[in-house]
Formats: structure tokens, C-alpha cells, sequence
């Protein structure tokens, strides 16, 4: 995995790149983007883009490495702009990342 967005974390902080779930794209109700955003009630889910060298030190393992996909807690971390990408990305605590996807089903 390789970090563009010129944002490098510290310490215990965590670099995702969000996406959006399959059934957000496809319904029949379009919802506004500051929705999509702001709404407590959406899977949070995000690619791994990079860690800050402190994260899960105490812990066994990590609880995830750049190009996992994981889940992060709602309205976890900070929101921001890459200044080498200009693409979204949130910084959330590594503690804020409670599970790491390994296998999703290939039908809708």
C-alpha cells in the first residue's frame, strides 16, 4: 500500500480512506453527501492507508496494517483533505478500530 495523500500519522493514530457500502450507491432514495457523512447510523468502514509507530504497542498484534479494510468506531477521528492527493481521508485513534474485515461474500 502505497500512502499519496502527503498526511503521515503519529503516534497511536490510524490513516483511512473510507468507502462507501454497495447498498448506499445503489437505492432508489438518493441521500445528500453531508448525510452520508454525518449520519451516526452508517457502517463506518475504510482501507488502512497508513499507522503512526505507536499503534497497538501494547497489544500482541495489530489490529490491522495498510490495505486492510476495517470498521471504525461512528464519528470517530478527524476528517481531512490530503494536500499531495486532494482526496478524503480520516485520522481516528487506533483504538477506534474494532474489526478487521477478512472475507466478504462475492454475491449481492
Amino acid at each position: 500500500m502505497i500512502n499519496t495523500s502527503g498526511l503521515e500519522p503519529r503516534g497511536r493514530a490510524v490513516l483511512l480512506r473510507m468507502t462507501e457500502l454497495e447498498g448506499m450507491k445503489a437505492t432508489l432514495i438518493e441521500i445528500p453527501e453531508h448525510v452520508k457523512r454525518n449520519s451516526s447510523t452508517i457502517e463506518q468502514r475504510g482501507e488502512v492507508i497508513a499507522v503512526g509507530g505507536d499503534c497497538w504497542a501494547d497489544e500482541k498484534e495489530p489490529r490491522a496494517q495498510p490495505g486492510d479494510t476495517v470498521i471504525v468506531t461512528k464519528l470517530a477521528g478527524y476528517m481531512t483533505k490530503g494536500p499531495a492527493d486532494g482526496k478524503i481521508y480520516r485520522l481516528v485513534n487506533d483504538r477506534d478500530v474494532f474489526c478487521r474485515i477478512t472475507k466478504e461474500s462475492q454475491h449481492g
